[in-house]
């Protein structure tokens, strides 16, 4: 890490800005020239690999089923396209994650671990949330925690130490602004692994993933509609549409999805509303301009997990399987001894009566892609987002020894948050003594506002264990916090084939991040210490290669860097804190190989991350300086088609994480594992397909998770799991519904061994876990017509 000097921040984002006005403003005359001569069609596409890839030998019906994560289609997909990515591949490493590099690159020509999951996976997997399609990628577990929801752990981080993003945005720190997201209006999730700075900014030390809206499509206009219902009385809708208008080069494509999910425990759900559009409007062969908008809310009512309970307590109440270890309250102090979960209180809600967790969320975005020469291509995108959160809750739910009930403990916080900003690519292709490459120049810029009332007391009581008095929230009293993050960026992404099996890949970028913080006591005085401002200019970056040593095998090496603000929640940390930057480095090595003319592929990848400077939660609602981290693993993903009907798929991750100089005054959490970090994670599936008349289709998949500890201390442990899911469904044919090309009804038995475990534990909150939900059956149709 170095200092730059930096133009300021508001200079900066306007600067960014003009660039943006001056390229649209000059559009006519780049139009005038274009009456005389036509510039060439945009080619955003990677160089030609050295030999196309044989189609599999299979009629149309069967190929779209030859994959056990298939491919975002390409042809609906407003993104660069490689040559073979028409060609579906079982782990679909032919898809372009634009989140893992601007160049343009297919996943199998990435040098990172990268996994595109697309719509047509989530829908038949059944991934109803972002966390259900976290839970399928390669070594990710997640938990929908109501304080930080979509929160997401892999190679051994957690939380804000993965960067969530917005078609590739960032819009703050994950655990303050992601929320429980349905997968009905997202085109595909992206995961990259590993620390991400040089494409999505501070932040990413873990990695990114990222959530793409569906896009328009340039053809005849194709419809689709899905519902779906479960045994808990949950229900899913969704309607889209897209293709080209009678205009000539406008094309379109819009979303409206709502959800009602109910929980398993009393008296809990989640509801959502997102509505999505887009318009493409190709002007001319060099010129494209687009406009995109999306409504998206939630509203719940919360279940914050079981408490901790003395096994001397729950006698014969006691459970087997689901937690294990012994505690001391972090809330009251009394000292529980061994703990476990009372099997009365599995579908127990604490929360009060008056409960509400509500978030309102706006995007605005619009850019355009301009040629301006066969080998120079300008884009730009600005974006607008704004949102309004809230959480009104008891969150506490502490058992006391002494009393023999549950402590709780109430607490109120909302958002006000607005961001707007710029991004502006350059793409430069070129020779350089006979080798090609490729460069991408970005200028990005945004400045975030962010209000947060909080509570500025904490009403608590205590109620019966097994028959809680729930009552309700009681007096509020409230103050306030205010941050503003200012952040510029100029980056550098270039790729020169040294060989046409042989190229590096390298990056840098240079970063300013501008933090003002401000906070006031309940009669509006400012705090001591406050205001203050704290400034960063990192500079992160990756260098790498890869090498198809043969058509279709490909090795890959990277050496990356991030670097993000400290602690993972900026409003936590305190003013007299050390204000130093967390950065991160990792050493990545690996293979990918697709083989047996696309029926079968393997990806392996070992990696080595550190992290410096590290901030963990303490509980109540305070940090620690937990100084290094130290992440080590490896991760192995395969699927396989090796007879028509039958495919099978299957991934494996093994991880070493561990804290290290992490002393404190009154002990040490030294060579502890952190929070939610299992060292094992696998999926696996199978599925079967009956080539009749009515096309049946059966699989099973199944998922194990390992043991996870839920605070620095590691004294309980969240036991290890094994879960699965059976699923059959009919793909009936048009002769049936002739004003439908594609009709399926889906019949899916979720956990349907009915296990009992832990899924998630908050680290501010270690007095309870969260329980994964038990067995439940969802019938569903989906029409694309």
């Amino acid at each position: 890490m170095s200092s730059i000097r930096i133009v300021r921040p508001r200079r900066f984002l306007l600067a960014s800005a003009a660039l943006t006005s001056l390229a649209a403003a000059d559009m006519p005359a780049a139009l005038a020239q274009q009456a005389g001569q036509s510039l060439p069609p945009v080619e955003v596409s990677p160089p030609q690999s050295r030999k196309q890839a044989k189609p599999p030998a299979r009629d149309a019906a069967s190929g779209r089923r030859a994959t056990a994560r298939r491919p975002v289609a390409v042809a609906a997909v407003a993104k660069p396209v490689a040559p073979n990515a028409a060609v579906p591949t079982p782990l679909n490493s032919n898809a372009v994650a634009e989140s893992a590099s601007r160049l343009g690159l297919t996943v199998r020509q990435t040098p990172a671990t990268v996994e595109v999951i697309s719509a047509e996976t989530m829908r038949e997997q059944g991934y109803r949330t972002v966390s259900d399609v976290a839970q399928g990628a390669v070594g990710v577990t997640a938990g929908d925690n109501p304080a930080e929801p979509s929160a997401f752990s892999m190679r051994g981080f957690t939380n804000s130490q993965i960067n969530t993003l917005y078609n590739g945005i960032k819009i703050g720190p994950q655990n303050m602004t992601s929320r429980i997201m349905d997968t009905a209006n997202l085109e595909a999730v992206e995961i990259l692994k590993g620390p991400a700075s040089l494409i999505s900014g501070e932040g990413a030390a873990g990695g990114a993933i990222n959530f793409v809206t569906k896009q328009p499509h340039t053809g005849p206009i194709r419809n689709e509609a899905d519902f779906s219902y479960d045994s808990l009385n949950s229900f899913r809708a969704h309607y889209g549409s897209g293709g080209s208008t009678n205009v000539q080069g406008l094309d379109y494509r819009f979303d409206v999805s709502r959800s009602s999910l109910n929980g398993f425990a009393d008296d809990t759900n989640t509801k959502t509303f997102d509505v999505s559009g887009q318009l493409n409007y190709r002007i001319s062969d060099s010129l494209k301009v687009w406009g995109a908008i999306e409504y998206r809310e939630d509203r719940g009512k919360a279940y914050w997990g079981a408490p901790l309970v003395p096994v001397a307590f729950s006698s014969s109440h006691a459970t087997a399987g689901i937690v294990s270890g012994t505690y001391v309250s972090n809330s009251n102090g009394t000292n529980l001894g061994p703990v476990t979960i009372d099997d009365r209180t599995l579908n127990t809600n604490y929360n009060v009566l008056d409960n509400r967790n509500v978030a309102q969320e706006v995007w605005l975005r619009g850019g355009f892609e301009l040629k301006l020469a066969p080998d120079l291509t300008l884009k730009s995108q600005a974006y607008a987002y704004g949102a309004e959160r809230s959480w009104f809750n008891n969150e506490v739910e502490a058992f006391n020894a002494t009393t023999n009930t549950v402590d709780r403990s109430r607490f109120y916080v909302a958002h006000s948050q607005r961001l707007v900003g710029n991004i502006t690519d350059l793409t430069w292709d070129s020779n350089i003594a006979g080798l090609d490459n490729r460069l991408v120049t970005t200028l990005s810029s945004s400045y975030l506002d962010f209000v947060r009332p909080g509570a500025a007391n904490f009403p608590g009581d205590s109620v019966d264990l097994v028959d809680p008095d729930r009552g309700f929230y009681g007096l509020l009293t409230t103050k306030e916090q205010t941050a503003r993050i200012d952040n510029e960026a100029l980056s550098f992404e270039d790729r020169l084939k040294l060989t046409r099996t042989f190229a590096l890949i390298g990056g840098l970028r240079v970063e300013h991040i501008g933090l003002d913080r401000n906070s006031t006591d309940v009669v509006g005085l400012e705090n001591a210490g406050f205001p203050f401002p704290k400034s960063w200019a990192p500079v992160t970056g990756r260098i790498g290669y890869t090498w198809e040593a043969v058509p279709g095998l490909t090795f890959f090496s990277q050496y990356a860097t991030g670097a993000d603000i400290s602690a993972n929640n900026i409003f936590l940390l305190g003013p007299t804190q050390p204000l130093d930057l967390t950065t991160a480095r990792t050493y990545e090595t690996g293979v990918k190989h697709v083989l047996w003319d696309n029926r079968a592929e393997w990806s392996f990848s070992a990696y080595d991350i550190v992290r410096k400077n590290v901030y963990a939660a303490a509980g109540g609602q305070t940090l620690n300086i937990a100084g290094r981290q130290d992440s080590k693993g490896v991760e192995l993903a395969g699927s396989i088609r090796p007879i028509e009907p039958l495919r099978l798929w299957g991934n494996i991750a093994y991880v070493d994480a561990r804290y290290a100089d992490y002393d404190f005054v009154g002990g040490s959490f030294s060579g502890n594992t952190p929070p939610n970090v299992p060292r094992i994670v696998a999926n696996a599936g199978a599925s079967w397909r009956f080539l009749t008349p009515w096309p049946v289709e059966i699989g099973i998949t199944g998922r194990h998770v390992g043991d996870r500890t839920n605070s620095d201390a590691n004294t309980v442990t969240m036991n290890a799991y094994t879960v699965g899911d059976l699923y059959a469904f009919v793909d009936i044919p048009k002769a049936v519904f002739n004003a439908v090309d594609q009709a399926r009804l889906t019949f899916r038995v979720r956990n349907f061994t009915d296990k009992h475990y832990a899924i998630w534990g908050d680290p501010f909150y270690p007095d309870q876990v969260l329980l994964g939900a038990p067995r439940t059956y969802e019938i569903s149709a989906a029409f694309k017509w």
